[in-house]
C-alpha cells in the first residue's frame, strides 16, 4: 500500500485500538513522539514497535525533537539530560566541533536504543538581537558560518549512530519576533540580508537528507503565506537560493502561525511544494483530516522520501560510557546548575 504523505502523533503511552486501526488504514509515511508518548525505555520501544507493526512497514520512519536543553523529550530520569546548542558554540573553537558531533553520537545511541531513527535536529536558525525567544539557545551560535559548522557537526554525530537529522527551521527562524506555536511571525528583512545570514546555514548543509520548514511569512518573497504553504518560498528559495532537494517536510500543522481547518492546512502545504505534513498531537479528529489533505506519497516526494530512508546506516562502534565522560568533562562548571 502506498504510503500517505504525513508523519503523526499518537495520543499516549501505547497505541489505542482506534489509533493501532486509524494507522493500519491510513498508511502514514511515518510517525513523531512527544513527552506524553515517553515514560520508560521497554515502553518507548514497545510503542515504536507497535507503530511500525501497526503499518506494517518495519523501516517506517519514528522521529522526536531530541534537541537538548528546552526541548528534549526522553528524560531523566531514564535518559540523560544534554546542553542546549548555544552550549557547544561557547565552547573554545578548537573543541566545540568535536564535542557537538560527540552530543550527536551520544542522543543517537540514546533514541536508537527505543527503536527512534530521525532526529528533528540541528536547528540552523540564526539568532536575530531582536528575535523571539522560541530560539534562543536553541541556536549554536551568532553567525551563520558558526552555526553551519557546529550544525553539520551535531549531524554527523546522529548519521554516525544510524540516526537521521532533520534541518529545523528552513530558511530561518532566528530574525520571527514571534513565537510560531502561538502567532504568524513576519519577517520584513530584505532578500540580500536574508540570503547572506539566514539562509547561509541551510544552504551549507543542503545536502542533509531532511528538512523541515518555518511557520513564518517572509514578505521579501511572500508577503502574504508563510513559507510552509508558500509556492513562492518553497520554489524560489528552498529548493532555488538553499538549494535543498531532500525530503521537505512542514513544522507541525497544529502550530497557530496556521490558519484554517486542518485539511486545508495539509493541502496547502502539499500544494506548496512540501513533500511531507506533520501533524504531532494525536487528536484523532484534527488526524483524520491530515491524512485527507495529505494524499499519498508519490512522485518526486516518494523519490526524496525513498533516498532520505537510504542514507540510514548501521550506527558505528562507540565507547558509549568514554564518550558521555567526555562530554561532562567538555562541560564541567560551564552549564547553570
Amino acid at each position: 500500500m502506498t504510503p500517505g504523505a504525513c508523519i503523526l502523533g499518537c495520543s499516549g503511552p501505547m497505541l489505542t485500538a482506534a489509533e493501532r486501526a486509524f494507522f493500519a488504514d491510513a498508511q502514514p509515511w511515518g510517525f513523531i513522539l512527544f513527552a506524553r508518548n515517553v515514560e520508560t525505555p521497554e515502553q518507548v520501544r514497545a510503542l515504536t514497535a507497535a507503530l511500525r507493526e501497526a503499518v506494517g512497514r518495519e523501516d517506517a520512519p519514528i522521529l522526536v525533537d531530541q534537541e537538548g536543553g528546552r526541548v528534549q523529550r526522553l528524560r531523566p530520569p531514564h535518559w540523560p539530560s544534554y546542553p542546549p546548542a548555544r552550549a557547544y558554540g561557547d565552547l573554545p573553537p578548537a573543541e566545540r566541533l568535536a564535542i557537538a558531533r560527540l552530543g550527536g553520537r551520544l542522543i543517537a545511541h540514546d533514541v536508537a536504543q527505543v527503536g527512534i531513527d530521525v532526529d528533528c535536529l540541528p536547528v540552523l536558525d540564526v539568532p536575530a538581537p531582536d528575535g523571539h525567544g522560541v530560539i534562543g539557545d536553541r541556536a549554536y551560535a551568532e553567525t551563520p558560518g558558526d552555526v553551519a559548522a557546529i550544525g553539520r557537526a551535531a549531524a554527523e554525530g546522529l548519521m554516525g549512530g544510524g540516526v537521521l537529522p532533520v534541518v529545523k527551521h528552513m530558511p530561518g527562524h532566528g530574525r520571527a519576533r514571534a513565537d510560531s506555536h502561538h502567532d504568524l511571525p513576519v519577517v520584513n528583512a530584505g532578500a540580500d540580508k536574508l540570503e547572506a545570514c539566514d539562509f547561509a546555514p541551510f544552504r551549507a548543509l543542503a545536502d542533509l537528507p531532511m528538512a523541515m520548514s518555518a511557520h513564518v511569512v517572509y514578505a521579501a518573497f511572500d508577503p502574504e503565506r508563510p513559507a510552509t504553504v508558500s509556492p513562492t518560498v518553497v520554489r524560489e528559495v528552498i529548493r532555488g537560493r538553499i538549494a535543498f532537494d531532500g525530503l521537505l517536510m512542514t513544522d507541525d500543522l497544529s502550530m497557530q502561525a496556521l490558519s484554517g481547518g486542518f485539511r486545508g492546512r495539509a493541502e496547502a502545504g502539499r500544494a506548496a511544494g512540501c513533500d511531507v505534513v506533520l501533524h504531532c498531537n494525536g487528536d484523532m479528529a484534527e488526524m483524520q483530516a491530515v491524512v485527507a489533505g495529505a494524499g499519498p506519497l508519490a512522485g518526486k516526494a516518494a523519490e526524496r522520501a525513498g533516498a532520505a530512508l537510504a542514507r540510514r546506516k548501521p550506527a558505528e562502534p562507540f565507547d558509549v560510557a568514554e564518550g558521555r565522560a567526555r562530554l561532562a568533562a567538555a562541560f564541567a562548571g560551564r552549564l547553570a546548575a
